[in-house]
């Protein structure tokens, strides 16, 4: 817990910017991305109260379920989203500071509770009136010293769980059917854990010796990962716009686990690639490392902002092979044709239920309407990596899911269509098995990383 000396450093203008990186959260995946954006914006990135801010905006997504709700009672609205992007955001901040941060519910702190109640009326109001409107100002300020006497207290079991581990009855419910109460309490343990930053070296470029040595000319106490030695982790905060590692293209902001994507399909020099949901660009800059510059990597995504990110990180980089192409990877086969690719990357579209300690948004977001709608769309997307790939080519799916609709049960459903054309390629380490043997899993208790989930495959007949 932040103490509360650094709590009295905080002043209105960092509140307005906590609004704004709120704001732009929603809209901006992964949300640390918009922290980051606007902290920069602010002169936040880098100084002392970044980590206080940051503490305070990853609370924020943590607890956005309970927090909306309550918003939902002080404003007598039925739902958040009806009320205008930039008060939603503005009023989950003012619930999370002035009714969930502990400093606050002390007596001894009634002061500082005051001032920044008068932090909200003043400059909250003022910036909420104008970039959107003066009566959204003026009910903001209104709603303030209701928030401000708000008592919140579980109602029942379901919330007490919720609130102790800041995660939806969903995705509680989701682990309790997958792995049982046991593992589920280890893994909602291990959603609340501070996780270190996480690079992988762009071998092209440099080396993990000399990456490390730089660093810890930096002060940083770096470490290399467990399953992938090209990653390094270390203990943020880290400004990666000054770091000249990053800027020269060195290093690549990575986890480990999809690091090891990469590493398992195992693209060859001058091989023909097929990256289907590419953006932005993690993954497909490493097959371009592991293929040494050399054959093609045909990316395609639908997401402008995140193909935008990987173009600037190919650039960065050096990766010269990539032609992107700004379309449904399920119109690839009518694009590049069938059969033209010796390895198929898909790392399909899911929940990221794995990711969890990272995007912490996903903790409210996840329902049973939405894991039926990605698994439909990966049922539809290996359909066609088995139609891109060529007789005796390689297709890896992913996903950074927990839930075996996105996973094992896509995968025997794929396997049971296409019998006769598509084989598992066995993956026995340097993970877990997953449900269905040939499978593999990273878990966050178990491997300290991301969830995550890989099948491989062989083509072994063409499709008809």
């Amino acid at each position: 817990m932040v103490s509360i000396v650094s709590y009295i450093a905080i002043t209105a203008k960092d509140l307005e910017a906590l609004v704004k990186a709120v704001k732009l959260g929603e809209e901006v995946k992964p949300s640390q991305h918009a922290k980051r954006e606007v902290f920069v914006e602010y002169g936040i990135a880098g100084t002392f109260k970044d980590r206080v801010l940051t503490a305070i905006y990853y609370d924020i997504w943590k607890r956005v379920g309970l927090i909306d709700r309550i918003v939902s009672e002080v404003a007598g609205a039925p739902s958040v989203v009806i009320l205008d992007p930039w008060l939603r955001a503005a009023l989950r901040v003012a619930t999370e500071v002035l009714v969930f941060e502990r400093f606050i519910k002390e007596a001894r702190y009634r002061d500082a509770k005051s001032i920044f109640v008068n932090y909200f009326k003043k400059r909250i109001s003022k910036f909420l009136s104008n970039v959107t409107h003066p009566y959204v100002g003026a009910y903001f300020w209104g709603l303030i010293d209701k928030i401000a006497s708000y008592r919140w207290e579980p109602r029942g079991m379901a919330e007490r769980w919720e609130y102790k581990y800041m995660v939806s009855q969903t995705v509680i419910s989701k682990l309790l059917e997958l792995v049982g109460s046991e593992e589920t309490r280890a893994i909602l343990r291990e959603f609340n854990q501070v996780y270190p930053i996480s690079i992988r070296v762009n071998t092209l470029k440099s080396s993990v010796e000399e990456v490390i040595s730089a660093l810890e000319k930096e002060g940083v106490t770096p470490s290399i990962g467990r399953y992938v030695p090209t990653v390094i982790k270390f203990k943020g905060p880290y400004n990666f716009d000054k770091s000249q590692l990053f800027k020269e293209g060195k290093i690549v902001i990575q986890e480990e686990a999809p690091a090891l994507a990469s590493i398992l399909l195992n693209p060859k020099p001058g091989e023909v690639v097929v990256d289907m949901c590419a953006a932005p660009g993690g993954k497909t800059e490493h097959m371009g490392e592991l293929m040494r510059n050399q054959g093609t990597i045909y990316a395609f995504d639908v997401d402008e902002v995140r193909i935008d990110r990987m173009r600037l990180l190919l650039k960065r980089t050096g990766i010269r092979i990539v032609k992107i192409f700004k379309e449904d990877a399920r119109n690839a086969p009518r694009i590049l044709g069938s059969g033209v690719a010796d390895r198929v990357l898909l790392d399909a579209p899911c929940t990221s239920s794995g990711t969890i300690m990272k995007n912490q948004e996903l903790r409210w977001r996840i329902t049973e309407e939405k894991i039926r709608e990605f698994q439909k769309l990966q049922l539809e997307l290996l359909e066609v990596a088995v139609k891109l790939a060529k007789k005796g080519g390689r297709i890896l799916y992913t996903t950074c899911s927990l839930f075996r609709e996105e996973n094992e049960d896509v995968v025997m459903q794929v396997l049971d269509k296409y019998k006769n054309a598509i084989e598992l390629v066995p993956l026995n380490s340097p993970l877990s098995p997953g449900l269905i043997p040939g499978t593999m899993r990273a878990w966050p208790h178990r491997h300290k990383t991301f969830g995550f989930f890989y099948a491989l495959f062989e083509k072994v007949e063409d499709v008809i």
